[in-house]
């Protein structure tokens, strides 16, 4: 029943996109809408062939996908320390968290500009506006997954003369690891953003800089095609927490965690 009703999903979303595709093909010209502002999906295949062979479109989405990879990492590394640093440390919490909280408010397309005006046009600016947009989504859940555990079990494992690390190994880790992977996924999608504005501010390779290009020489296909690349590693990333969220928690019910 389940693998029948799975299958009828993916032939329902499947029959979705074919019928998207075909209006946007024809329903344009049909409309008298210019390619030039909305090009049609035949176009858009046409200027990715393109692209392909002469604009090195291959080696600017490996260069974004690298900086997406390593700005999520970085990011997520960074919130997940922050995030059980401050649940186990609560005197910590009181004294940082305006701090953090201002960071967060404070605008991550406008330290683009700094960061380019510090390291370059280099891959840094990127890395770092994707680490800013990653870190606060994971850190925020990792902390409320330390704040709400149970302190019964707390208690529990401390009459048992546990120390702080095995209290934290035990009980704290253990129970932060559904809200951690909710992060991810968040944060997953968040870096590509990240990425993109860097490469957007001060980029001279990246799908980003190719938007840009495309934007400049008025070519809106370039710029479809290059949106779409970008929706793909997104999606792709996204996907890979998903699958290890399926691996790690797999002792509990899906309905707690992530579906595809």
């Amino acid at each position: 029943m389940s693998k029948s009703l799975n299958q009828n999903t993916v032939i329902a979303s499947a029959a979705v996109l074919v019928v998207f595709l075909a209006a946007w093909e024809w329903l344009p010209g049909l409309a008298k809408i210019p390619p030039f502002i909305l090009p049609p999906p035949s176009r858009v295949w046409t200027e990715f062939l393109r692209m392909s062979a002469n604009e090195r479109l291959w080696y600017h989405s490996m260069i974004t996908s690298l900086e997406v990879v390593v700005g999520f990492l970085l990011g997520s590394l960074l919130g997940v320390v922050i995030g059980f640093v401050l649940g186990m440390a609560p005197r910590a919490e009181m004294v940082l968290s305006p701090y953090i909280l201002a960071l967060q408010i404070a605008p991550k397309v406008a330290f683009a500009p700094l960061f380019v005006m510090w390291f370059g046009y280099t891959v840094y600016p990127k890395i770092l506006v994707a680490v800013l947009i990653v870190f606060f989504p994971v850190m925020v859940n990792v902390l409320t997954a330390v704040r709400t555990v149970d302190p019964d079990m707390v208690n529990l494992v401390r009459s048992f003369s546990a120390t702080r690390w095995q209290t934290f190994r035990m009980i704290e880790y253990p129970a932060s690891l559904a809200p951690l992977f909710s992060g991810l996924r968040i944060a997953a999608t968040l870096a590509v953003i990240g990425v993109v504005v860097g490469e957007l501010v001060g980029g001279n390779l990246g799908l980003g800089y190719l938007l840009t290009f495309g934007e400049g020489q008025g070519n809106t296909a370039m710029v479809f095609v290059t949106i779409i690349l970008l929706t793909i590693i997104g999606i792709i990333a996204y996907a890979a927490i998903v699958l290890a969220e399926r691996r790690v928690l797999h002792y509990m019910p899906k309905a707690q965690h992530a579906t595809v």
